[in-house]
């Protein structure tokens, strides 16, 4: 049986990045993906936004890690050279019943250590977005867009270079948590099985999966997770915004955000919907509740211009029956919660998980020591 120090199970932004974090810390690392390349999954399917932290609980880890997160991601991109920019992001009020939650907003941020947001009247959303029609914003300056891509590339090229390996094409059958490590059944063209010192298992979608097929892992541990799926449309026509425009509002099917790419073209996403399984079909029928949403802030919309883009699903911990998501956490979860020595698992890594992804990875190396 093959020996290994560490094993990384999931090369997604988080799983690169915390196989940086410990290659960077002297530890022997494997890094396994059941796909034939990284990031092809939530790491490639989401809005590209680095997220300033102002929206969750306080004292939470979203609230620590997208704050942490998010002042190392743009040090670093600065360093070494990947696309970036601070766009900002508007949140709007489209009628004074709205209002409230922007100032919900601005207590949150607060909360958070989050201190350069700014509150806007009617004129001053015109002045920042003048074909965005509100009667009240808030803007955040230090929000922005990375491209993500790039961001692996270059994380995974930091854990190369530390001594780490990728090995592509591995799925994780099975494994067993032992006295003396924990052995993992490895698939793909050759199979083989391996004893580990370290597992960490952050599979994404798939975490709940790799972490009851561990035996010796308490199954009841193991997180309910759902399958929440979000589309973008975008925009055929050129960008009236440069800002990234998010609505106030919590009612689902009127909460359509901007976002923009770093080639300023002009997407509009996610939305919310559920599906049972990893299924990436595009439901165009939601095209007229992305229309009605959009002209609420952006009543010059032209029908026929949004076109459909792509799709991502994040794993969430809460279902539809919680449809925000409210008061779930990034869970973290090691030997002291579940007696397991050596293993790891990330469950609900979904947003803010692209901005927190250098803060957990140093979480993560920090925690295993």
């Amino acid at each position: 049986m093959e020996r290994v120090d560490c094993v990384v199970i999931g090369a997604g932004v988080v799983g690169i990045a915390i196989a940086r974090a410990l290659s960077l810390a002297g530890r022997e690392v494997l890094l396994l993906d059941s796909e034939n390349a990284f990031g092809t999954q939530t790491s490639a399917r989401n809005s590209e936004v680095l997220h300033a932290g102002l929206s969750y609980a306080p004292g939470s880890l979203k609230a620590r890690m997208c704050r942490r997160g998010r002042d190392a991601i743009y040090e670093y991109a600065v360093e070494r050279g990947i696309g970036h920019k601070r766009v900002g992001k508007l949140i709007v009020a489209t009628s004074e019943s709205e209002v409230d939650g922007l100032h919900k907003y601005m207590k949150l941020a607060q909360a958070n250590d989050v201190n350069d947001l700014q509150m806007l009247d009617a004129k001053g959303v015109r002045a920042l977005e003048p074909e965005v029609q509100a009667v009240a914003g808030l803007f955040s300056p230090s929000t922005g867009i990375v491209d993500s891509h790039g961001l692996m590339l270059s994380y995974l090229g930091d854990a190369e270079a530390a001594g780490a390996n990728l090995v592509l094409n591995s799925p994780v059958a099975g494994g067993k948590a032992t006295d003396n490590g924990i052995e993992l059944d490895i698939g793909g063209a050759e199979p083989i099985r391996l004893l580990a010192r370290t597992v960490i298992n952050s599979a994404g979608l798939y975490a709940h999966e790799v972490a009851r097929a561990i035996e010796g892992m308490p199954k009841e541990l193991v997180p309910e997770v759902y399958y929440a799926i979000g589309h973008y449309y975008t925009l055929q026509s050129r960008s009236p915004f440069t800002h990234l425009v998010y609505p106030v509002t919590r009612e689902a099917a009127l909460r359509v955000h901007v976002t923009l790419d770093l080639g300023g073209q002009c997407k509009f996403g996610p939305d919310i919907d559920w599906r049972s399984e990893v299924d990436y079909t595009f439901d165009a029928s939601n095209a007229p509740r992305f229309y009605e949403g959009i002209r609420r802030f952006w009543p010059g919309l032209r029908d026929g211009t949004l076109q459909p883009g792509y799709t991502g699903i994040r794993p969430r911990l809460a279902g539809p029956e919680s449809l925000h998501n409210a008061g779930t956490d990034f869970v973290i979860q090691g030997e002291q919660s579940h007696g397991v020595r050596g293993l790891v698992n990330l469950f609900g890594i979904e947003s803010p998980g692209l901005t927190s992804s250098l803060a957990i990875g140093e979480f993560l190396a920090g925690m295993v020591a």
